[in-house]
């Protein structure tokens, strides 16, 4: 068996530069935007078109995909990110640069999407595992070299754009001379959004807020700290610890969710983002301090996305995953957008700190829906088991103190049920009334006293049979 790693090394070197190019180019926007004093709504915005871009990315690339095939999907993609890199040199209306983002987004959305399902589909099952892991680490390096290719540029110009773009085109050349046979066209993933929010409503919350909090912070934290003094290079090393700390989570919180409940995980990173961004917030902000919480900011918040997408895995049908995985990415990806909206919005009215104001409150907001969520589900298990148990509570009336009742027992012999029936017709005809009719009939004749002998309480009935729990009991005629 081949090394995954050799046997997928033209996937992952196109990988590696795709995200340095990528997550250089968010970064630098954003700086570029705060240097020009550009109002922070603009800057929010941007963030939202990208994301924006990705969601509709979705659906239009498994169009492309299936029509053209992967590599050629791939390569008309790279080209209009690289192309769209370029255009920000050019053009400085910002109106303009919002359209160069969607238009990025929705390349970039049909990139992921070759390289995950060329990854999904050929990598063996045995393997499948180590290879995703190795996926996510290579992005993960890619956007922190991307961040730390700008710290060469402390007065950014257009080197880094120019750099950005060649990247874009560089991805290319692995990918296109790869030896690998062409995976098979994908398959439209259906959306069930309303169902799987019912099924599963703790992990798209979560999913959710995960998307609000990384629009936001991969949006606006460049022009956040731009906004508080700290030079370039200071701010790519921030962002390059706060996504290390995300990569560097990623398995301790995998091993850790294995063993203790996946629900019981979000609450507690819920509960301390909460607190933790707060403090970054109201606090006073130097470098040792803001160094220390961005790694805890990191390690907490680029866990949400994965704890959440393996809880809600676990609860739903293996027929039913894809349509779970494209729900997810939607969800995601509109988290996203809404969020860097909401955050510039509050930015431009009450100031910089609001950000991770923001981003505390969303924390919070998650942390008290879960908690909701968990005692709603608690509850309403609680009541289906009573109901449960009463629909199999022991009956009452004529029929459970009649005769009759042993007739219908399966446990008890017939010939002595007969019996014991026809000593009660001896009875009544003798004017015994037993105990089961009303008290007040008296009988009309009198009775010999051995009949009194035959009530409940002295009748002798043969020892219950054991049936066994597999079988089915068939009456006899």
């Amino acid at each position: 068996m081949s090394s995954p790693y050799r046997s997928f090394s033209a996937l992952f070197l196109t990988t590696l530069i795709m995200l340095i190019a990528q997550g250089s180019l968010s970064t630098y926007l954003g700086l570029s935007l705060a240097q020009n004093q550009v109002d922070s709504t603009w800057i929010g915005a941007m963030m939202s078109c990208y994301y924006l871009g990705l969601v509709l990315g979705s659906k239009l690339g498994h169009k492309l995909i299936s029509r053209v095939g992967h590599i050629r999907a791939f390569v008309a993609c790279a080209a209009i990110v690289s192309a769209c890199v370029m255009s920000h040199v050019l053009i400085d209306t910002l109106e303009v640069w919002l359209l160069l983002r969607v238009l990025v987004g929705m390349a970039m959305m049909c990139q992921y999407m070759v390289l995950e399902s060329w990854l999904n589909e050929q990598a063996e099952n045995s393997q499948r595992g180590a290879v995703f892991a190795f996926y996510m680490l290579i992005s993960y390096l890619g956007m922190i070299g991307g961040q730390l290719m700008l710290m060469q540029f402390p007065e950014l110009g257009i080197a880094p754009l120019l750099i950005i773009s060649m990247f874009s085109s560089l991805c290319i050349v692995p990918i296109a001379l790869t030896s690998r046979i062409h995976p098979a066209p994908l398959l439209p993933a259906p959306l069930k959004i309303m169902t799987f929010w019912r099924k599963v409503p703790q992990s798209l919350t979560a999913i959710t807020v995960a998307g609000l909090m990384a629009g936001a912070f991969y949006g606006l934290a460049p022009a956040y700290m731009a906004s508080k003094g700290f030079p370039t290079e200071q701010i790519t090393i921030f962002m390059s610890v706060t996504i290390l700390a995300g990569l560097l989570a990623q398995w301790p919180m995998g091993k850790l969710s294995d063993r203790i409940p996946r629900s019981r995980i979000l609450r507690f990173n819920a509960a301390l983002l909460a607190v933790l961004t707060l403090l970054m917030a109201i606090l006073p902000l130097n470098s040792t301090f803001f160094m220390l919480t961005s790694f805890c900011y990191g390690f907490l918040s680029f866990t949400l996305y994965p704890i959440a997408s393996a809880f809600a895995n676990q609860h739903i049908e293996q027929d039913e995953r894809v349509a779970l995985s494209a729900t997810i990415l939607l969800t995601f990806g509109l988290g996203a957008c809404i969020g860097p909206l909401i955050a510039s919005g509050l930015i431009h009215i009450l100031g910089p700190d609001m950000l991770y104001a923001f981003i505390s409150a969303s924390a919070l907001v998650l942390f008290l829906r879960l908690i909701h969520v968990n005692y709603t589900l608690k509850m309403t298990k609680r009541l289906m088991e009573e109901q449960q148990l009463a629909q199999f509570k022991m009956g009452s009336g004529d029929l459970v103190s009649s005769p009759l009742a042993a007739a219908l027992d399966p446990r008890v012999d017939e010939a002595t049920v007969l019996a014991q029936m026809h000593d009660e017709d001896a009875a009544k005809a003798q004017g015994y009334v037993s105990s089961h009719y009303d008290d007040d009939v008296e009988p009309e004749t009198e009775v010999d006293e051995h009949l009194w002998d035959y009530t409940p309480e002295n009748m002798v009935y043969p020892e219950p049979t054991t049936i066994d729990d597999d079988s089915e009991y068939k009456a006899s005629s």
